[in-house]
């Protein structure tokens, strides 16, 4: 059935997407982390400051996500929170001394990993790939928004009874 064929394709290249790794088997920053980063040397190179409420807005996450994330990145001496001198409930997220010169390092890889795909397919290319993918998936969030209702319940009580071993 070719539903099947194409399930399996889209599941392929989201897996070899995940498994391409620029550092090589060093487990670097997920998408999301690498993104918060960004938001706040951006912010800093401005001569602002960022505080998680506006970093889940500018991610599309959660104030609950940022917070796991900056506790987890906070253990690792990348992020430090640094609490307003007026407002002591405010805390801005600021990256550490050690992480901005692995901010820029993990830049620089990704510039050139970018620049040999860039050389390898050429812009247009990439930029008509990157505007299909965008494309699809604006077609994936329509499609999955228009169906029935009554089927996602039904695999909803599916899924929590398969949890609970019913």
């Amino acid at each position: 059935m070719e539903e099947n064929v194409i399930m399996q394709s889209i599941y392929s290249i989201g897996k070899r997407l995940e498994d391409i790794r620029p550092f090589g088997h060093i487990k670097s920053f997920s998408n999301t982390e690498m993104q918060m980063m960004r938001e706040i040397v951006e912010a800093g190179e401005t001569g602002k400051r960022v505080i998680s409420s506006q970093l889940a807005k500018k991610l599309g996450v959660t104030r609950s996500a940022v917070s796991q994330m900056v506790n987890k990145l906070e253990k690792n001496n990348i992020v430090r929170r640094v609490p307003d001198k007026k407002d002591k409930k405010i805390a801005y997220i600021e990256l550490s001394d050690f992480a901005h010169g692995v901010y820029k390092g993990i830049r620089k890889r990704y510039e050139l990993f970018l620049d040999k795909v860039m050389e390898k397919l050429g812009e247009k290319r990439v930029h008509e790939f990157i505007a299909c993918a965008n494309e699809f998936l604006d077609a994936c969030s329509a499609s999955a928004a228009e169906l029935p209702e009554e089927e996602e319940s039904l695999l909803r009580d599916f899924a929590n009874n398969a949890r609970h071993g019913e």
